[in-house]
């Protein structure tokens, strides 16, 4: 009996050990690189929660251009890596390829739907978090004119700045949103020079709070606001730190639960495929509160956003999605 009950427990450890080593996680960035301290670096964070708190090593790959995007996400597959994460919407046309050609792989796609059965899509209510960030940047302002950058004049970005300006404006009808974006091409996400210069025009314009949702752009869009004396807004990962008591707030997109929940239901075996939407109600997106910024949100701030914060989960005010008709109604 005690000779089985040993067979027993040694044979549920290799079982245990074989799993986790067939465990092969891995992630491919998005343009602009992992260190963008915006959204690629938020997928990283996800990648090293879990390395951090399981022990087991994942593979990640900063692509330097469009052209690499099939064959590092083949080579990831062809090397039996499992499960693949790919941050950012761009990645959809390959892996509607390469998940057909590989059925027993498991991937993970931020920011866009791809419809096959061994692919979970990952999406966010980035308008509802940018109401809040709206709410604040309005209260704050002392012209009344407040701005956005965005990235890459796209749909996902006028998401973005759609429930910016209708959080600006619900806080009274004299608030003046001012709106660019840095370019049409991927290059847009990495141009911190261009993304301060369109910041400065929109200070001159009277601006005197500017949110980007720009990658790497808004790096100079922050540094800009910064050095004008005015406040700036991050995004997607908490940037309050990047100039303490110049940001006014970052918009959280949580990118790294995304990626950490991709690997740790493929370790457990939980992993299932499919549309997740993220928003307020599921702590998905919101806006940073820490020492950072402590300093500059009062408290009719606070009492302003947890309000709509709970007024947008009731449902009691809608915050229009820009990609449903690509239209903004504010």
């Amino acid at each position: 009996m005690k000779k089985t009950l040993l067979t027993l427990l040694a044979t549920a450890t290799m079982s245990a050990g074989a799993l986790a080593a067939d465990i092969k996680p891995a992630i491919i960035y998005d343009l602009g690189g992992k260190f963008d301290k915006s959204f690629n670096e938020a997928a990283y964070n996800g990648a090293e929660k879990f390395k951090a708190e399981t022990g087991i090593d994942y593979r990640d790959f900063e692509i330097a251009n469009d052209a690499q995007r099939e064959q590092a996400l083949r080579r990831f597959a062809g090397d039996g890596n499992n499960p693949i994460v790919m941050a950012g919407f761009s990645w959809a046309a390959q892996l509607e390829k390469v998940a057909a050609e590989y059925p027993d792989t498991q991937f993970a796609i931020i920011d866009m739907v791809v419809d096959k059965p061994n692919v979970r899509s990952v999406v966010f209510k980035e308008e509802e978090g940018s109401w809040l960030a709206g709410i604040m940047a309005a209260t704050a302002s002392k012209t009344k004119t407040v701005s956005f950058v965005g990235g890459m004049d796209i749909p996902l970005i006028h998401k973005f700045a759609c429930g910016y300006i209708g959080g600006a404006k619900s806080t009274g009808p004299d608030v003046k949103v001012l709106e660019a974006y840095t370019g049409t091409t991927p290059d847009a996400w990495n141009d911190p020079v261009k993304g301060g210069e369109i910041a400065k025009s929109q200070f001159d314009q009277g601006s005197d709070v500017v949110y980007h949702a720009a990658g790497g752009t808004g790096v100079g869009v922050l540094q800009a606001a910064a050095d004008a004396g005015k406040l700036g807004i991050g995004v997607d990962s908490n940037q309050n730190g990047l100039h303490p008591g110049k940001v006014l707030t970052s918009m959280l997109k949580r990118v790294d639960v995304a990626v950490y929940d991709a690997f740790i239901t493929a370790k457990d075996g939980t992993f299932k495929p499919g549309i997740n939407v993220l928003g307020l109600k599921e702590d998905g997106v919101g806006v940073a509160m820490d020492e950072h910024n402590a300093p500059l949100v009062t408290d009719e701030m606070k009492a302003a956003v947890e309000k709509a914060k709970a007024d947008i989960i009731a449902g009691t005010v809608t915050v229009h999605d820009y990609m449903s008709d690509e239209t903004c109604p504010y």
